[in-house]
């Protein structure tokens, strides 16, 4: 048996521009504008986490609006309502996943329907008759729903509703998903008819869903590692470590050594490795969940910059504020803006700006914060419009 090759030594600037490259940030209009737009973002990353905090725009609007100058929020409701080419369901996270990928979650639907979830363990048979009965005289969201006696919470994030827990676990098992939303407003329908299907697709097998795991975060990530391929879900990495193991014996995939990773081992395409230009000027401000920052470990190593959330800090420890958004500049994070919109005055506050890196540094500081403060009127008017 052949030695496996050895790892190719990868500075962390060219992991990083490997990783831009694969998030497309690193040019100013990857994907166009429209619904189409917004589908084929989603449908490169994989997928597009879903938040409830708006103390700006909410993370999924934020993330597609980095790659996407021109996004309106309407484009994604009409990809997800009207096209039918995203959908709703939870990947580490509930997140927007494209329709294509459908049959890649049918599998942990079926088992949710088996075996029910930890999370909605106190639905009872007739919650779940009374909804599929609403359900199938058409779409519905929670508010639609009047008659329900309020429980105690298992949990601070539940409904106090039964109706509502009925219907989550009727998303989780596939029989229903949400067809649209209004905020955070969510309506509901059934699955086969949101889509228009006699029945559900095919699901896929557990080596299809291993390769789609695998192809996923080579697309999103460039330079790949067990725990980012399997970021929160560690029960898919055996099976995805014997996959990258045949594909090096291939040749299909190189294994790397990312400067300062030690032992942890990561692996790229020829292809990725390859160099290209990255644009200088780029500025974008991040939203803390965006795909490029939401692996805080994997950011750190190859961005030198660990992120810190501090929604949930006492306001007496915070070091960067509250909601703050990384400002990513060519392919250098520079700065941490703790920003908040306030609509009915209709402006952007800034309530904290720090340096970071490079940005610390005085030389070339006053050209660094004026390509920002562009940004950020560009920020604010995407904020404030619609």
């Amino acid at each position: 048996m052949s030695r496996p090759p050895k790892p190719l030594p990868l500075p962390t600037r060219q992991a990083r521009q490997i990783w831009l490259r694969a998030q497309r940030l690193d040019t100013r209009e990857p994907f166009g504008e429209g619904p189409q737009a917004v589908a084929e973002a989603i449908g490169h990353l994989g997928y597009v986490q879903i938040d409830t905090i708006n103390v700006i725009e909410r993370c999924h609007h934020h993330i597609l609006f980095s790659r996407i100058p021109s996004y309106r929020r309407a484009d994604l409701s009409h990809a997800q309502s009207v096209d039918k080419s995203v959908f709703e369901y939870w990947t580490h996270a509930l997140s927007y996943v494209p329709s294509d990928d459908f049959r890649f979650f049918l599998p942990t639907m079926r088992k949710h329907g088996r075996e029910g979830h930890k999370w909605y363990a106190s639905v009872t048979p007739a919650d779940t008759r009374k909804v599929m009965r609403l359900l199938r005289a058409g779409s519905l969201t929670i508010r639609d729903i009047e008659d329900d006696v309020l429980t105690e919470k298992e949990h601070l994030w539940q409904s106090r509703k039964p109706s509502k827990r009925a219907l989550q676990l009727a998303f989780y098992t596939g029989v229903a998903t949400i067809s649209a939303r209004q905020g955070m407003l969510k309506t509901y329908d059934l699955m086969t008819r949101h889509f228009g299907w006699d029945k559900l697709p095919k699901p896929a097998s557990a080596k299809e869903i291993t390769s789609y795991l695998l192809d996923r975060a080579l697309r999103s990530q460039g330079v790949v590692s067990l725990d980012s391929i399997c970021y929160l879900d560690a029960p898919s990495k055996k099976a995805v470590a014997g996959l990258i193991a045949s594909r090096v014996r291939r040749g299909e995939l190189l294994p790397v050594a990312v400067e300062g990773a030690g032992k942890q081992e990561h692996w790229a395409t020829p292809e990725a490795l390859q160099p290209h230009e990255l644009s200088p000027d780029l500025v974008h401000i991040l939203s803390p969940f965006d795909p490029l920052i939401i692996q805080r470990k994997r950011t750190n190593l190859i961005f030198g910059y660990n992120h810190l959330f501090e929604a949930y800090v006492p306001k007496a420890k915070r070091k960067l504020g509250y909601f703050a958004l990384p400002v990513l500049v060519g392919d250098e994070i520079v700065a941490a803006l703790d920003l908040k919109t306030d609509r009915q005055a209709r402006k952007l506050l800034m309530q904290k700006w720090t340096w970071l890196g490079q940005g610390r540094k005085a030389a070339g500081r006053k050209e660094l914060k004026r390509k920002i403060e562009e940004e950020l009127d560009r920020f604010e008017r995407f904020q404030l419009a619609e």
